[in-house]
């Protein structure tokens, strides 16, 4: 993840001129400005310092009545970026134009070079002059860039070309981006280049601004953030945080509040911070300050979102406050009702981000459809659903895929879990494909029940990707025994005419044949067919599955053993396990089938997803290198790159830029 600013204590400043100053700074489309007061006395004045960090910066324009005449400067805060480094013993090297040879930073730096005259398109954006100052001296990193350069594609390009940038690796992201899009991280100056490119296309897509943050990226930390309150009147409250690290392509999958990971000093510390950040904007309304923090609890302001963010209802949760009210109080000019000794800590709060999305491919690509079945787990205690849908509802490829925020709330995090688990078995979701078995793998792993989490738990415990649920022995038993019962359950009702059933009868053994097969298990089950409890034997073991068996719901609670299980029944292709019920002939007939082959997929690219096609980078007769680009698929304003799977020569081209296209679609086929 990317660092963004940290607060010091402050600026002291001498001179002889009264001084009426303004704080300003731009981030995310949003700019602030802060009226600073003067000191007492005509020769010193002070401001609430901060300094930069990973790319962003704080500037203050300073206004100054000197004689008859007034005059305008912008004063970035590099000289306590100076201080820092002298501090820590890092040489600088500050950039100017001739009319600032005489800047305090220039004169605080170990060296200066100037890049040109007064106008900035000939000195500080002059990109060839910065470039070659950064080669001469050695450089090593480039701070206190402007938003000016982050617009300027050389900038980023050159930073690229040098590995610089402040060193790799870097994020790039969209300036006023949210929800991981127009977001990427590069590693060396490939991917910086190509981060560049598709961080601006989606920025500019997904926002209508394509302006850019490079940033330092911080490898493996925990994402907190802390939600702030503030009124008109100058009152601030800090709301706790909320642990935001469980995330795929930067965007957050589930949250939880509080965090395990937080002492009671760290959660004062980031508090405190985010409230003196708050009331230094004159922020009015609720608020979210994001941190990074490491493994040391060292923490690192990220951004502040001046919204309400989508896992606000754990945060409603653990306080006990309605924020949807408190920002309409506060907007209407009324002051806070609560002091900060008022905000509790009552409970523990999860929320899980449902997605309309394949878990199975990256972690979740767009899937789009109409909500043929829908229905929400309401029906169990302490869980909450915020959604905008309903059952009939269509998911397009235009617009983001959460399907809703189910939130679980417990009297301990443990309590919070098992409900979270529950809710999640018991939402039925059916027209689309869904995030639903990973959001279940991820609470239940044992390293989230531990609290041994970061922003990159997803690749270290799937490295290979999400492959979906693996049963245990004993699961996989009961999943036969399940299927075997279901199934019997159903012949009998076929055969119940008037109340009685038919003579017919059910053959004394059924084949349970899972696909694919489990290895430690013979493909059969035997099942004395009662038509209160099934008794099935498998692989040599009884298992009594007893239920409603109401055929016509999507859910359908069994208990095996006693144990309750919750079975959710579902045709076509987004079953999590493929199980057919067959009679042994049946079954020893089907053994004679022959095999589909799976498609050589070396010498053709499919879309993953359904999408729109951006670019199209060959055409036939073009030789591609494997993992060469081949084409851009945008879906719900992200883009991906599809690359080629081997070397070879472009036999055909089946799409263009701006048409749609569905997943599985023939995109391009190599010779």
């Amino acid at each position: 993840m990317s660092v963004g600013l940290q607060v010091s204590p402050e600026w002291w400043v001498a001179g002889p001129y009264q001084w009426r100053l303004s704080l300003v700074r731009t981030s995310g489309g949003c700019r602030w400005s802060v009226p600073v007061e003067a000191a007492a006395g005509p020769y010193q004045w002070r401001l609430p310092l901060v300094r930069t960090s990973g790319g962003c910066r704080w500037s203050v324009p300073v206004e100054a009545d000197a004689g008859p005449y007034q005059w305008r400067l912008t004063l970035p805060a590099l000289p306590q970026v100076m201080k820092t480094c002298r501090m820590m013993g890092i040489q600088t090297v500050a950039v100017h134009s001739d009319v600032d040879a005489s800047a305090v930073h220039v004169k605080m730096a170990d060296q200066a070079v100037c890049v040109g005259p007064a106008p900035t398109n000939q000195s500080y954006l002059n990109m060839d002059a910065i470039m070659e100052a950064v080669r001469s001296t050695g450089a090593q990193a480039v701070g206190g860039a402007s938003d000016r350069h982050t617009q300027a594609a050389c900038f980023g390009c050159s930073l690229g070309r040098a590995c610089l940038c402040p060193g790799y690796p870097v994020m790039i992201k969209a300036s006023a981006g949210g929800g991981g899009k127009g977001m990427r991280i590069a590693w060396n100056e490939e991917e910086t280049r190509d981060g560049f490119r598709f961080s601006t296309q989606e920025a500019a897509s997904s926002f209508g601004d394509s302006r850019l943050l490079i940033e330092k990226f911080i490898d493996n930390p925990r994402h907190i953030e802390i939600q702030v309150l503030a009124d008109k009147h100058g009152n601030a409250l800090w709301l706790n945080e909320r642990e935001c690290s469980i995330q795929r392509r930067n965007q957050k999958v589930v949250e939880e509040a509080p965090s395990t990971f937080l002492d009671a000093d760290t959660r004062r510390a980031m508090g405190e911070q985010a409230v003196q950040l708050a009331q230094a904007v004159q922020y009015s309304s609720a608020g979210t300050v994001e941190f990074l923090v490491d493994s040391h609890k060292n923490f690192y302001f990220l951004e502040m979102n001046t919204r309400l963010q989508v896992e606000h209802p754990i945060t409603e949760l653990i306080t006990g406050l309605d924020l949807v009210q408190q920002m309409i109080r506060v907007a209407k000019g009324y002051p806070l009702l609560h002091k900060q000794e008022d905000i509790p800590i009552n409970g523990w709060a999860i929320e899980s981000r449902v997605y309309a999305e394949d878990p199975y491919k990256s972690f979740g690509l767009p899937s789009i459809g109409r909500l043929s079945q829908y229905q929400e787990p309401l029906n169990l205690s302490n869980v909450r659903v915020d959604s905008g849908i309903s059952e009939g509802s269509d998911i397009s490829i235009y617009y983001d895929p959460m399907i809703s925020k189910l939130v679980t709330y417990g009297a301990t995090r443990a309590e919070a879990l098992s409900k979270m688990e529950d809710a999640l078995d018991n939402y039925v979701i059916r027209g689309v494909t869904h995030n639903i078995p990973l959001l279940r793998e991820i609470i239940t792993h044992p390293r989230f029940i531990s609290g041994d989490i970061s922003t990159n738990f997803l690749p270290e415990v799937y490295p290979d990707g999400f492959n979906g649920h693996q049963l245990t022995a004993g699961g996989q038993r009961e999943l036969l025994a399940s299927a075997a019962a279901l199934h019997v359950s159903a012949q009998l009702r076929a055969q119940t005419f008037l109340g009685t059933i038919s003579s017919l009868g059910l053959p004394p053994s059924l084949c349970v044949c899972p696909s694919p097969f489990f290895p430690c298990l013979p493909p059969s089950a035997c099942v004395c067919p009662s038509p209160s409890l099934p008794q099935v034997e498998v692989g040599g073991e009884s298992l009594v599955v007893s239920g409603e068996w109401d055929l016509a719901s999507p859910l359908l609670p069994l208990k095996i053993n006693n144990t309750p299980r919750m079975l959710q029944v579902l045709q076509g292709l987004q079953l999590l396990f493929k199980v057919r019920v067959l009679s042994p002939l049946a079954a020893e007939l089907s053994s004679f089938m022959p095999e589909k082959v799976p498609e050589d997929t070396s010498s053709i690219l499919r879309s993953p997803m359904p999408g729109s096609v951006v670019a199209v980078s060959v055409k036939p007769g073009d030789t591609v290198a494997e993992g060469q680009e081949i084409c851009v698929i945008e879906a719900m304003k992200m883009q991906n790159s599809m690359t080629a799977a081997k070397t070879g020569k472009v036999k055909s081209v089946h799409c263009k830029a701006g048409e749609t296209v569905g997943e599985g679609d023939l995109l391009v086929e190599l010779e």
